[in-house]
């Protein structure tokens, strides 16, 4: 087992209603290590969604293993279970706080489901809340409160237990990108001073981006494809990755089928250095940018660029070698890419 939390194994989930038979999940396997942020990727309707809330079996699996800390969840008494679900904290995209009770209500909640004491709940209740930033709002009510300052609250709430993993569901996507980045990075400090597993899902990659280190993608109920974020984001196989990567602009994108098109990927280069410029200075090639994803983090550009070349076969080769000169790491594209357009 080694380091692992987490393993799921052949799991399956499917629906019987009205409109017949639904399979949400097909035959998924997962291994989640400790002090992993994982994140797992798909569009609306993958159901990735689903396989989060079979984690802390929220749904019953229709068959399959969930694997928690050794043990199988499927496989616990009832008694045992409730009590393993309190090292399995949950947050969700609309917060699902209660409205009649104040930020320190709220978190002080599961505890009192589980019978802390009194005064051991109100301290780390307030412990809590200043971890999220919250504790000059101690006292407000959800309808008070921000957003992003009832996300804090669902975090701090989803902490009392002193969970061993974090399930966030969708949690940023009702956020405003600041909020968003904020939220994020309160997540990987937790990560980072508890030691808590953090699993994300969402169909953002930029999320993806910001904080996992693991990512599964998810399509079709089936996981096409697994691996560390970097690898994925540079060699993605599946066509479901390679769309989330480089998505298609909505309202009438412009095709470069026939073009030239290089994918760079920025993984540390210095975000000071005028890359494109001296590429094109240098190679004397007039380079198009199609797509650009790009983020300053610590004065190393991360994030990446799809540029279409000219069609001159020895302008594309000096490209080509200038990139390798330079140790940027670039993929050729040969699908139908799409530009931008708009914001």
């Amino acid at each position: 087992m080694g380091n692992e939390l987490i393993r799921i194994e052949h799991l399956s989930k499917v629906f019987n209603g009205s409109a017949g038979r639904i399979v949400a999940l097909d035959d998924i396997n997962l291994s989640i290590e400790r002090g992993d942020i994982f994140g797992i990727i798909g569009l609306s309707g993958a159901g990735k969604s689903t396989l989060v809330r079979c984690m802390n079996l929220l749904e019953m699996p229709t068959q399959g293993k969930v694997v928690f800390d050794g043990k199988n969840l499927i496989d616990m008494p009832q008694r045992e279970l409730l009590t393993t679900r309190q090292s399995i904290g949950m947050i969700f995209q609309d917060f699902n706080l209660m409205a009649q009770r104040s930020a320190f209500k709220n978190v002080c909640y599961p505890m009192e489901v589980a019978r802390v004491p009194k005064e051991k709940a109100r301290a780390r209740a307030l412990e809590l809340l200043d971890l999220v930033g919250l504790s000059d709002r101690v006292k407000s009510y959800p309808s008070q409160l921000s957003g992003g300052q009832k996300q804090r609250v669902a975090i701090a709430r989803a902490l009392a237990m002193d969970p061993k993993v974090l399930l966030c569901d969708e949690a940023t996507s009702a956020l405003d990108p600041n909020t968003t980045r904020q939220i994020l990075e309160l997540l990987r400090r937790i990560n980072k001073e508890l030691g808590v597993t953090i699993v994300v899902i969402t169909h953002e990659m930029k999320v993806i981006e910001t904080i996992c280190n693991r990512v599964a993608v998810i399509d079709q109920s089936h996981i096409v494809e697994e691996g560390l974020v970097r690898d994925v984001f540079i060699h993605p196989q599946s066509r479901i990755a390679r769309q989330l990567i480089l998505p298609q602009q909505e309202g009438g994108p412009v095709a470069f089928s026939d073009s030239n098109c290089l994918r760079i990927v920025f993984d540390g280069y210095s975000s000071y250095e005028p890359v494109i410029s001296n590429l094109a200075l240098e190679c004397r090639a007039a380079v198009n940018i199609l797509y650009a994803n790009t983020r300053n983090v610590d004065g190393k550009a991360m994030g990446q660029m799809l540029l279409q070349l000219p069609q001159d076969e020895t302008t594309v080769e000096r490209v080509k070698q200038w990139l390798k000169d330079h140790k940027i790491t670039f993929k050729e594209e040969t699908l139908n890419v799409y530009a931008t357009n708009g914001d």
